[in-house]
């Protein structure tokens, strides 16, 4: 275990942090929000003191040894400490006066779920709702790709950019979309910026104010789902909430995709299976709500736009919403439900179970039952063509074994405080899947903020496993990870 390069690496990111907590201490600055601009000004100066300490104190760091599970511990606690960081402007403006709440709400901005504990976004300072809104955008590619694209870490050790990549980056199995790592961080970055700026001109040019359509398209962007205000998206145009269901959707798509787009490999993006299975599930579960709740709306227009909506915001998990589909038939909670565990794709800065999970998880179950009729036939699982490495195949089970594990775990802790099942149940799916919103008492119209400290810790951690594809925050409880880290 090279615990040096660990804290040298988790170095580099508090001075990322630290640069990417300026435009809202500027803003702060600019619209004289004294106790936000304090919360801002002593959360950069603990955070680079403690980078120069980390610093000095892995000068002499050795890069030639970084193996997996370097990378899935690198991963896990950075993202722990930045979120625990990240959290100080909420609490030392006193605008979230729990430090377990500024933790919640700063873990759900990283992790980009969404979900909230704040009974008035709007009343909020400026420079903090846009740090809030900035957070999904930073955590929906993920930190540590973007130091990858910018920082040269890894020395003679070829894998150490791969091992970080595969930590962060969701889905069962990490590629390079190129020969090098490095340039791989990059081209995902580079699609993320260009996807966001468009994103911006579209939402301005539908009217949107310019603070609103930068903290929207960053909802947008990490798929996270924060709003700035109260009503989330309900009370803009029509327009409005087109454009952003289209690009929670495009979002939503792993990002490969669009690097063969622009390599005009067209019809290879296309025959995508996973793409395809999302696709198909999106129109088929916009078709299905708007059927359901026909009867909700005054028109055909509002009913689809209001269902197509919903079916992105669920699906890409970013937690936007612009009716309260609590109030809907249970059939169309049933969907909902359905559709944040399924997630969006692999790659993209979606969460959930992943689309190609399934896609697996189903070849796997028809293969082992064709292998119980036909035991001597040797058989493999393909994907777009690709027969499937078996360890992936291995890693995927056991990634449905901890989600089933942790989500009925989670639930029970969270039961403890009494609210209804249908509370609960939602109320862990949304997080642990980082949806944002869930049902009944933490619906779109509703927060977190009634539930107790052990169960937004509970909570907190959820969302983590859920961002970080699980294994990174659960090696952190294993006592042999720290048995060799000595």
């Amino acid at each position: 275990m090279n615990f040096k390069l660990i804290l040298h690496i988790i170095a580099y990111i508090l001075v990322i942090e630290a640069t990417l907590m300026l435009p809202g201490t500027l803003i702060s600055l600019a619209l004289d929000e004294t106790e936000a601009l304090h919360g801002f000004v002593l959360t950069i100066g603990l955070v680079l003191a403690l980078a120069a300490l980390l610093f000095v104190l892995t000068l002499k760091v050795k890069r030639e040894r970084f193996f997996a599970r370097d990378g899935l511990l690198t991963t896990g606690l950075t993202w722990i400490i930045m979120s625990a960081l990240g959290a100080l402007p909420f609490y030392f403006s006193g605008e979230i006066p729990s430090y377990v709440d500024a933790m919640f709400e700063t873990v759900s901005g990283f992790t980009t779920t969404g979900s909230s504990i704040l009974p008035s976004v709007e009343a909020m300072s400026k420079g903090l709702l846009f740090w809030r809104s900035f957070t999904h955008w930073v955590g929906g590619m993920g930190v540590l790709v973007f130091l990858m694209a910018i920082v040269q870490l890894g020395g003679k050790n070829k894998g150490f950019t791969l091992h970080i990549l595969r930590a962060e980056s969701p889905g069962p199995a990490v590629g390079k979309m190129v020969p090098r790592m490095k340039q791989t961080a990059a081209i995902l970055y580079w699609i993320y910026v260009g996807l966001t700026v468009v994103n911006i001109i579209f939402l301005l040019i539908g009217g949107m104010p310019l603070f609103d359509s930068l903290c929207t398209a960053f909802g947008t962007a990490g798929t996270g789902g924060f709003g700035v205000k109260n009503d989330s998206m309900a009370g803009y145009s029509p327009y409005l909430q087109n454009v952003t269901t289209f690009f929670m959707l495009a979002f939503s798509v792993n990002f490969s995709i669009y690097y063969m787009i622009i390599l005009k490999k067209f019809k290879e993006a296309y025959r995508d299976e996973e793409f395809r299975l999302f696709l198909l599930m999106v129109v088929i579960a916009t078709g299905l709500l708007a059927w359901n709740v026909r009867s909700f709306y005054g028109s055909m227009e509002e009913t689809i736009r209001h269902a197509a909506f919903t079916v992105g915001t669920v699906m890409s998990t970013t937690g936007f919403a612009t009716t309260d589909f609590d109030l809907w038939p249970s059939f169309s909670k049933a969907i909902i439900l359905f559709l944040m565990i399924c997630g969006a794709c692999a790659g993209s800065t979606g969460g959930g179970m992943k689309q190609v999970r399934f896609l697996l998880l189903w070849r796997i179950l028809r293969r082992n039952i064709h292998k119980s009729l036909h035991p001597s036939e040797v058989t493999s699982v393909r994907v777009n063509g690709r027969v499937i490495d078996e360890q992936i195949l291995v890693n995927t089970q056991a990634y449905l074994i901890a989600y089933m594990i942790i989500v009925l775990g989670s639930f029970l802790v969270v039961s403890l405080d009494g609210y209804s099942l249908e509370t609960n149940i939602s109320a862990v799916l949304a997080t642990f899947n980082n949806i944002g919103p869930g049902l009944a008492a933490v619906g779109p119209t509703c927060n977190f903020a009634a539930y107790s400290n052990i169960s937004k810790i509970v909570m907190i951690l959820d969302m983590l496993a859920g961002r970080l594809e699980i294994f990174p925050i659960l090696i952190l409880f294993s006592k042999s990870t720290w048995k060799k880290a000595r």
